[in-house]
């Protein structure tokens, strides 16, 4: 007897066949533009970005319909306190009809992307026939944590027994533990920021200052093509007075970015990266709306793209081959998308385009070279981040995966035939998120 097959009464009876994987189609997106730290959006909260971004996807999509929308699933990088089960409190804040279940994912910068292949995996199996997914970060209204002395006090105040020995413990308070913990730009394993690895893999690769000034003067042009293009005109939802990405700089020139100084890997006398070829730290939200193939029909709506593979990997970025660059803290997609186009035999030759997050330009850059020496195919450069990617946009930690994928996904409706789209994010803690979007 087959060890899947059922015994009762002892009789066997046949094993439940599993379900067939449905196709997932992207069917739209919504972001609100993104903003630069401490700038417009300095007061406003996780919850309240991320609601903008919902309602205007609900509005544009009809999603305020009572049980339209399956579930949402949603993240953010840093939270406070009181964005405990932020999804769900957006949620209830939120068009959606209050009834849809919601719940937090967290994969640093690969968060976005991680909630869509959340939301995506229980389409295609069947348990829900629509979703919500995507995330929001704010470096801005960012939490500050309590001096650990001082929380430490306060513990032992709490757990004292009588008046006399809790105001023994609050004695011991100092004005030094009264300095708040600020969040670090650092990984915790190294005490890096994640710039000064980014250099590490820099000089690794040998990647120039000129080649980075390139990437990123592009990425600011190509952006600014799609806004005056409309591309965008019903991806993003203004927000708080703002109607385009505040880091966009249209006249970005190659000259222009030269002039600017390292502030990375300043400990050698040939740093290369600048605050113009880096991304910054930015504020704001970005979601998707998944549904599966008869969702769409019964609606009458045409999907947009479908999502048809997915790749995550991680990297030893503390014992590997740093120095080497091929462990770089930022490197992983360079193992995940190598895997995931041999499970799928396609080579890089067959996308139409290639989406990579900037976090730093040298970083797609090391990415590309890293791709090539792995047997791949060079990536043609007309097809990467036609419409501009982080280096211009920004990049709310969270929300970056989102942008993305509504990005590609609408780059490939256009298109008007059959195409297929690479994602690769690379996120904090020496780990990567990689997907494939196709039309047929």
């Amino acid at each position: 007897m087959s060890p899947l097959e059922l015994v009762r009464d002892g009789e066997s009876t046949p094993p439940v066949e599993p379900p067939r994987a449905r196709r997932v189609a992207v069917m739209g997106g919504a972001r609100t533009p993104f903003a630069r730290s401490d700038g417009p959006y300095a007061t406003a909260s996780n919850q309240e970005m991320l609601t903008a971004a919902l309602n205007g996807l609900a509005l544009r999509h009809g999603l305020d319909v009572p049980g339209v929308v399956g579930e949402f699933v949603a993240g953010a990088v840093l939270k406070h306190s009181r964005d405990f089960n932020l999804a769900r409190e957006t949620l209830l804040g939120s068009k959606l009809d209050a009834r849809t279940p919601a719940y937090d994912i967290q994969q640093a910068c690969g968060t976005g992307l991680q909630a869509i292949i959340a939301a995506a995996n229980k389409i295609a199996l069947g348990q829900t026939d629509s979703a919500v997914a995507g995330g929001v970060d704010t470096t801005s209204d960012a939490p500050l944590g309590v001096n650990d002395d001082l929380r430490r006090i306060l513990l032992a105040a709490r757990r004292a027994k009588s008046t006399g020995a809790r105001l023994k413990a609050l004695a011991r308070i100092r004005p030094g533990h009264l300095v708040p913990d600020i969040p670090r730009n650092s990984e915790p394993r190294t005490g890096l920021s994640m710039g000064e690895h980014a250099a590490v893999t820099a000089r690794a690769w040998g990647i120039t200052r000129e080649a980075q000034d390139e990437l990123a003067a592009a990425s600011h042009q190509r952006l600014a093509e799609a806004y005056e293009s409309g591309f965008l005109a019903d991806l993003v939802v203004p927000f708080m007075g703002l109607k385009r990405d505040q880091n966009l700089r249209p006249d970005s020139t190659v000259e222009q970015l030269a002039r600017l100084k390292p502030v990375y890997g300043t400990d050698s006398p040939d740093a290369t990266m600048t605050a113009g070829n880096s991304t910054p730290l930015t504020d704001g939200a970005a979601v998707v709306l998944l549904a599966s193939e008869e969702w769409a029909q019964t609606r009458g709506l045409e999907p947009l793209a479908y999502l048809t593979a997915y790749e995550t990997a991680a990297v030893d970025f503390v014992r590997g081959d740093v120095a080497g660059g091929e462990d770089g803290l930022l490197m992983a997609p360079a193992y995940a998308v190598p895997r995931m186009l041999e499970r799928t035999g396609l080579g890089m030759e067959d996308f139409d385009f290639v989406e990579i997050h900037e976090a730093f330009a040298s970083q797609v850059l090391a990415t590309l070279a890293a791709w090539e020496k792995q047997g791949l195919a060079p990536v043609d450069r007309e097809r990467l981040n036609v419409t501009g990617s982080s280096l211009a946009t920004g990049h709310p930690f969270a929300a970056t995966g989102a942008r993305i994928v509504a990005t590609l996904a609408k780059l490939l409706a256009e298109r008007g035939t059959p195409g297929r789209g690479l994602i690769s994010i690379c996120a904090a803690g020496g780990q990567g998120v990689t997907a494939i979007l196709e039309r047929t």
